[in-house]
């Protein structure tokens, strides 16, 4: 079965998600990724949003010093959230499932996920397989923390880890300043780091 991957954080970046395809450690990142088994690339990817808050919270991951994105456990039809959708089998986003959760393998229910509109498959910080709907007759999915945003401490995200979100959205067609204002918005950047501040982030992005 084919699925959309849905992410909003640093798989925003395509090649920050490949990572998680072929194998490999990504820039800002301490850690390099196995892979999946079936290293065939994503059928289509695109643009999306998704109906839930995005955040920031933990204190250290891979990135450094600093928080990482999840989205809350309530639906907001009103919430802005980016999404990067890419079209791959079940079996590789079980696997990217399972890296993102520091495993080497992990099964995933997608029928009963479809059925609860979400389900916990693990204790990892992205235990909790999230369904948004169908496209192009595919089920889309994404994951997030297990405790909703209440019970988690918020956060302002890593350096590198940030960068890596804003290489993303100018991929998919942001400008500077709707990046700047998309990451003023969310909650763990807002009253976290100053507006100069990410202006500067981006900046260094786009010369890269």
């Amino acid at each position: 079965m084919d699925v959309w991957y849905v992410s909003y954080g640093s798989n925003l970046c395509e090649d920050r998600f490949m990572c998680y395809i072929y194998g490999d450690r990504p820039p800002g990142s301490a850690q390099a990724e196995i892979g999946c088994t079936d290293k065939t690339p994503p059928q289509a990817n695109g643009k999306i949003e998704i109906p839930y808050s995005l955040y920031f919270s933990k204190e250290r991951s891979k990135w450094g010093i600093g928080g990482v994105a999840f989205i809350d456990h309530e639906r907001k039809h009103q919430t802005n959230t980016i999404g990067r959708r890419y079209l791959i089998t079940g079996e590789q986003f079980s696997e990217v499932v399972a890296q993102e959760n520091n495993r080497s393998t992990m099964y995933i229910d997608l029928e009963q996920v479809i059925a609860n509109g979400s389900l916990s498959i693990g204790s990892g910080w992205y235990g909790r397989v999230v369904y948004l709907g169908v496209m192009d007759g595919a089920p889309m999915f994404t994951f997030t923390n297990n405790d909703p945003k209440k019970n988690m401490k918020i956060n302002k995200p890593a350096t590198a880890y940030l960068s890596t979100i804003a290489r993303g959205l100018l991929e998919l067609g942001l400008e500077r300043e709707e990046v700047v204002e998309y990451f003023m918005s969310k909650e763990g950047i807002r009253g976290f780091i100053t507006n100069e501040k990410l202006k500067e982030y981006i900046i260094e992005v786009m010369k890269r």
